[in-house]
């Protein structure tokens, strides 16, 4: 039986775009797991897609995971199916536009098809313990000077 985690994710922008950085607390029993990291010029949608596809390559073996994100943006690209759509259009927006973080989807999508994860939103600064800690880390990152630049953005 694949083993079960739960990550909390967050991503935080001072400006958007603008130094951006992100992070997120890995739980599965009694171990806990905190990354964050950061650029210098960014935007907060790339920031919260990168704490999730941060998460889950750490994950070291195909894990059963709940993932708790307060972007919408994420969630509703997998829960929603707007990143299968994007897939099937030649990554092209229901307006016929480019999808935009393109390069971080395409990333995530291997890492869905190897992990089991369950995407729940959580709301942003609403007391959720974990979601404050990944809000406090990631905005630390963001913060912190000499950051190297996000190669996507």
């Amino acid at each position: 039986m694949d083993e079960a985690v739960i990550i909390y994710t967050d991503g935080s922008c001072l400006g958007n775009p603008g130094p951006g950085g992100w992070a997120a607390v890995l739980l599965s029993g009694d171990k806990r797991k905190e990354l964050s990291a950061g650029y210098r010029r960014t935007t907060n949608n790339r920031m919260e897609v990168l704490a999730a596809i941060a998460a889950l390559e750490e994950l070291k073996r195909p894990c059963d995971v709940t993932l708790y994100t307060d972007s919408r943006y994420l969630r509703d690209a997998v829960e929603k199916k707007w990143l299968a759509g994007w897939v099937r259009n030649g990554w092209k927006t229901a307006a016929k536009k480019p999808v935009k973080n393109q390069d971080l989807w395409t990333r995530l999508m291997p890492l869905l098809k190897t992990h089991k994860v369950r995407f729940h939103w959580v709301e942003g600064h609403s007391g959720d313990v974990e979601n404050e800690r990944c809000d406090e880390l990631a905005r630390a990152e963001a913060a912190r000077p000499g950051q190297p630049a996000d190669p996507g953005a």
